[in-house]
């Protein structure tokens, strides 16, 4: 608890100083927002199990033909998804999230790829599993999901992190969709931060294993911690990177950033994974404003 509370003043910081340099800046920003698109878009296509590189889903965005074959279905997973990606990023500011709107972003996700069950929840016998998890019967979908956004409503009180956290695996565990749960679910997500005055998360692909551990936690114990120190930390981390762009820093590689100040790169690598130097990740580089002290 004490730790969840620490990131989260941590965060409330960050947001602040955020807002205060943000002002008149919204040429960057939308820049900024732009350019995450690819990324946000690879990672979760890849969380997944799509083959795709960031490079790749990069061509695909911008319709530059690959070297090598690809699925029709992984080019629309990757066009879709960018195109939700980008449309949370208003929708969010204008519209509360419900059902109507999950239902939605489904049907702009899987259109041209299961158009079967595009825009609607699993019925019938429609059952899912993921790994060992079979995701409850499809009859009790809607009523799990308007009890999971009810009690999220409920919480604003609560902190941003534990509520995101606790959404997320309920979402996850209940796992609505017969096909594209994990993508919604990581949409789910920004449309909420984005909608709270927070800036969006990207979940890297890098940390898919301890994202696995944090469903595996919450369906054994019912617990949401691991799940609250990825949140915890992508935020830190997309803060990080944003500050660092609209407060003029140079940035550079932290391999560039130890050789100049003669420090372990190593030991640089392992305070930005805790989040406790001002680092980002940015195309799965680790990155550093220069004018960042790394103690």
């Amino acid at each position: 608890m004490a730790k969840t509370l620490n990131i989260f003043n941590k965060i409330n910081s960050l947001r602040e100083r955020y807002y205060r340099v943000s002002m008149g800046k919204n040429a960057l920003l939308a820049l900024i927002a732009e350019t995450e698109v690819a990324e946000q878009v690879y990672n979760s296509n890849a969380i997944e199990n799509s083959t795709l590189t960031l490079e790749e889903t990069e061509k695909i965005l911008l319709q530059i033909d690959l070297d090598r074959f690809v699925t029709q279905r992984e080019v629309f997973e990757a066009k879709n998804l960018a195109r939700v990606v980008s449309y949370i990023d208003k929708r969010s500011k204008e519209q509360e999230l419900n059902l109507e709107m999950i239902l939605s972003l489904h049907k702009m996700l899987i259109s041209n790829i299961r158009d079967d069950v595009a825009g609607r929840f699993r019925n019938n016998n429609e059952y899912v599993r993921v790994g060992s998890h079979i995701a409850p019967n499809p009859k009790e979908v809607i009523e799990r999901l308007e009890k999971m956004l009810s009690e999220y409503n409920a919480s604003s009180h609560e902190n941003i992190i534990k509520r995101l956290a606790k959404l997320h695996l309920v979402f996850e565990y209940t796992h609505p969709f017969v096909d594209g749960n994990g993508r919604i679910g990581r949409v789910i997500n920004n449309y909420l931060l984005i909608r709270e005055g927070f800036v969006p998360i990207n979940i890297k692909f890098i940390d898919r294993k301890k994202y696995y551990e944090a469903f595996s936690e919450f369906d054994l114990k019912g617990k949401t911690a691991i799940m609250e120190e990825i949140v915890g930390k992508a935020l830190t981390n997309s803060y990080y990177k944003r500050l660092a762009y609209l407060e003029g820093k140079k940035i550079i590689t932290l391999a560039d950033y130890a050789k100049a100040n003669k420090l372990s790169h190593s030991n640089l690598i392992n305070k930005a994974n805790r989040q406790t130097i001002e680092a980002f990740l940015e195309k799965n580089v680790w990155k550093i404003g220069v004018d960042s002290d790394p103690r």
